[in-house]
């Protein structure tokens, strides 16, 4: 979720989104990483958008702060549309990082999704913005995958975990790592239909409003 600002006199507008992290994973450094890892792909297209006759570069502006103490109160009853919350930990119980659904604040990250500077977060920054998985998951032929392509996707032999692999079989499918934002996603979240107030604001996406509790691994024996 963002909130958008148009610049008529610079001819920019700018989607501004602060991230809060919390849980046991979750720690400063990895706030500051994730934020710039997905300013960072969100920015590479430079993208344009065309609104009222006027074209505007695009610009993401993406802040991430660290909250351990964070309350459920805080997530419930916030009401602006920059903030969202994530909570980080090494487990998931759906083994991946997911957020609340299409256009939304919140969510619940696994720790090894978000290392090395991979593609998750700036995926799950598109669902919150509004954007969904392709339809059409066999892409071979048509060259480098967009950042909404989920893992399993068929895909052209350089860009899956292992070149040499069959398609679809171990290895012959979409390496997450490989995904980047391109103009075509940029179009997707059609920022041409925002509507702006008086003070040339709009937003992007809706309040989920989801404090996330941590999953318990009930595999584990703690002795």
């Amino acid at each position: 979720m963002g909130e958008a600002e148009l610049n008529t006199s610079k001819h920019e507008l700018t989607i501004r989104s602060l991230l809060y992290f919390y849980g046991g994973a979750a720690n400063q450094a990895l706030a500051i990483q994730i934020a710039d890892d997905i300013s960072t792909a969100w920015n590479a297209p430079r993208g344009r958008v065309r609104i009222r006759r006027e074209w505007y570069d695009v610009q993401f502006i993406i802040e991430g702060y660290y909250k351990p103490d964070l309350q459920p109160a805080a997530v419930w009853h916030n009401t602006d549309p920059r903030l969202n919350f994530f909570r980080v930990e090494e487990f998931s119980l759906h083994d991946i990082s997911s957020v609340d659904g299409l256009g939304c604040n919140t969510g619940y990250f696994k720790l090894g999704n978000l290392l090395n500077h991979s593609t998750t977060a700036a995926h799950e920054y598109g669902h919150t913005l509004g954007l969904d998985h392709p339809q059409d998951l066999d892409i071979r032929g048509k060259g480098q995958p967009g950042i909404m392509y989920p893992r399993g996707t068929l895909c052209d032999p350089e860009y899956q975990y292992d070149p040499a692999a069959p398609a679809g079989g171990p290895g012959g499918t979409l390496n997450p790592f490989k995904r980047r934002v391109l103009e075509s996603d940029i179009a997707g979240l059609r920022l041409s239909r925002l509507s702006f107030d008086s003070q040339s604001l709009s937003i992007l996406g809706e309040f989920s409003s989801l404090y996330h509790q941590k999953h318990e691994d009930v595999g584990r024996v703690i002795e």
